[in-house]
């Protein structure tokens, strides 16, 4: 059973920073691919940003220039670095893990960590 742990959550002002962290139980290089998303009340999960195997990222354009994801292979851990935080931006986070082994897709989910922004 994999799990998918996030912490870092919490009450910042508009304009703070947080960083998330989301530590795996297995090693994070067996992932093709892991991500962070947000849901907020009412409204659908969203992809905020994803880095492979191989570090590559990739950001909602909503999110760039000031959130930053990256990875510790060493620590099975994936930061999500989140600057600048906006109110709009109040919303459940989770971090996923998507393999694949070229016959079947999985995607894992953590539990999520709460965001909240104040104005």
């Amino acid at each position: 059973q994999v799990q998918l742990v996030e912490s870092g959550g919490g009450l910042v002002q508009a304009g703070g920073s947080l960083r998330l962290s989301c530590a795996a139980s297995r090693n994070i290089f067996t992932f093709n691919r892991m991500g962070w998303y947000r849901q907020a009340p009412g409204k659908q999960r969203e992809l905020v940003a994803s880095i492979t195997r191989g570090s590559n990222t990739n950001y909602a354009v909503f999110v760039q220039g000031r959130f930053t994801i990256s990875r510790d292979n060493a620590k099975n851990t994936v930061y999500l670095q989140m600057n600048s935080l906006e109110p709009e931006e109040t919303a459940l986070y989770y971090c996923n893990g998507y393999a694949h082994d070229g016959i079947r897709s999985y995607d894992y989910w953590g539990q999520g960590t709460q965001v909240t922004v104040s104005s």
